[in-house]
């Protein structure tokens, strides 16, 4: 029995335009670069806005300090520069 199906044109299920079809390192990175205009924007009536800006970049910190590349240290260490504390555990 085939449990997936494919999402008709309109789905509320659909991935939002701002993050269908991006790798997670891809996604992680961008929206870390988000301000809260453009959070607004690719997430107004979205269950993401609950989760507030700073928790969505906490978690894309989080996927980006996994990863662990130099680059991808770099981009968390700034965003939490600009941002302030999001109390994101750094492994050394």
């Amino acid at each position: 029995m085939k449990f997936s199906q494919e999402l008709v044109a309109g789905s509320p299920f659909a991935a939002r335009e701002f993050s269908a079809g991006w790798d997670a390192v891809t996604l992680a990175t961008d929206i870390l670069a988000l301000d809260h205009d453009a959070f607004s924007a690719a997430f107004r009536k979205s269950p993401i806005e609950r989760a507030k800006l700073a928790g969505l970049k906490r978690n894309a910190a989080v996927v980006l300090t996994n990863k662990q590349t130099a680059a991808d240290r770099v981009r968390v260490e700034t965003a939490v520069r600009a941002e302030g504390p999001c109390h994101v555990q750094r492994s050394t």
